[in-house]
C-alpha cells in the first residue's frame, strides 16, 4: 500500500475561544459541587392554555419564560437554593434573584454557548421575560450586556481569566458582577429530547425536555396530557434532599396553575391595551361613511 495516500489518524486544532466560557463554568465554577439529581414530570396543559390566551392578543410567550418566572418565585421561599459556598466554611445568600440560562449563538461560523441573565424575573411580567429571552437569542452582542461581557472575556489571556474567576469564587460582591445567577436553566427540548441533566454550575440548575403528549392517570382514568420532564441538579453541599424536593414541587405547582394569581393583572392589562389599539386602528363606521 502506498503510505503517501494514507489519511492522517488525527487532526490537531485549537479550541475555539467561544467555548472558553462554558469550560470555565463547568471546570472551575462547578468543579467542587456535589451534584444530586431529581426528576419530576410537569403537566403543561395549563401553561400551554395560558400561552394560547396570550397568543389571542398577538403576543408570543415561551414556555421558558413561564418556567423562569415560576422558578424565581419559588426561590423566594427557599434561600438555600440561592446560597453559594465560600472558603473556610462560609456561605453567601444572594438576595436578588437572577435567572441564568444557556444561549446558543454562532460566532465566526462556530456554534457557541453563552450564559444569559435576567434580573428579578420573579417581579417581571412574562412578556418582559420573553422579550429579554428573544434579545439574548437575536440581538447584536453589544446590545445585550451579559453576552457582550462574555464575548469580551473570551479574549482575556488564560492566566488573567483564572485570576478573575479565583477572586470571583471567593468574593461575593465580585462574583455578582460576573456570575450573578441564582439558578440556571438549560433546554434541549427543541431537539425532541425527553430529559437532560445539565452541569451543576449554580446551586440550583434545571434541565428541561420537550413538551409532548403522554398518557397519565387522572382520578383513576387514563388521559393524554401535555407533559414535560423537569430535572433539578443541585449542589448537595448547600441543599438537603427534602428541601430540594419541596422546592421542585413548588415549581411544579406554579407551572400547573399556581402562576395564575401572579399574571392575572398582566392578562387583563394586555387585553385592555390590545383592545384599545385595535379600536384606534379601526375606522369609525360613521366617520368612514361621511368621508365617502
Amino acid at each position: 500500500m502506498d503510505k503517501s495516500n494514507r489519511k492522517p489518524s488525527f487532526t490537531l486544532s485549537s479550541l475555539a475561544r467561544s467555548r472558553w466560557n462554558l469550560l470555565d463554568m463547568v471546570g472551575i465554577v462547578g468543579k467542587d459541587s456535589i451534584p444530586t439529581y431529581f426528576f419530576l414530570d410537569i403537566d403543561m396543559t395549563w401553561a400551554e392554555n395560558l400561552r394560547s390566551q396570550f397568543s389571542k392578543y398577538g403576543i408570543r410567550i415561551t414556555a421558558t419564560a413561564l418556567l423562569l418566572k415560576a422558578i424565581a418565585i419559588a426561590q423566594r421561599s427557599y434561600p438555600d437554593t440561592r446560597t453559594v459556598m465560600l472558603p473556610f466554611g462560609r456561605t453567601a445568600v444572594f438576595n436578588n434573584i437572577v435567572a441564568g440560562f444557556t444561549v446558543e449563538r454562532v460566532i465566526d461560523s462556530q456554534p457557541s454557548l453563552f450564559f444569559g441573565a435576567i434580573h428579578e424575573p420573579d417581579t417581571k411580567s412574562v412578556q418582559d421575560i420573553s422579550n429579554e429571552l428573544k434579545a439574548h437569542a437575536e440581538a447584536d452582542f453589544e446590545k445585550v450586556a451579559q453576552l457582550d461581557l462574555q464575548s469580551k472575556f473570551t479574549h482575556v489571556p488564560w492566566l488573567f481569566r483564572q485570576i478573575i474567576l479565583w477572586v470571583g469564587l471567593r468574593c461575593p460582591a465580585f462574583r455578582l458582577q460576573c456570575m450573578g445567577a441564582t439558578f440556571g436553566l438549560s433546554s434541549l427540548g427543541k431537539f425532541g429530547l425527553t430529559a437532560m441533566i445539565p452541569p451543576c454550575v449554580t446551586t440550583s440548575t434545571f434541565g428541561i425536555g420537550t413538551i409532548e403528549p403522554r398518557p397519565v392517570v387522572r382520578e383513576g382514568n387514563i388521559e393524554v396530557r401535555k407533559m414535560m420532564t423537569l430535572t433539578l441538579n443541585f449542589d448537595h453541599r448547600m441543599i438537603d434532599g427534602a428541601p430540594a424536593a419541596k422546592f421542585l414541587q413548588e415549581v411544579r405547582k406554579l407551572m400547573e396553575g399556581g402562576l395564575e394569581k401572579y399574571i392575572q393583572e398582566e392578562l387583563r392589562e394586555v387585553g385592555l391595551a390590545v383592545s384599545e389599539l385595535r379600536a384606534a386602528l379601526t375606522p369609525d363606521p360613521l366617520t368612514a361613511e361621511a368621508g365617502t
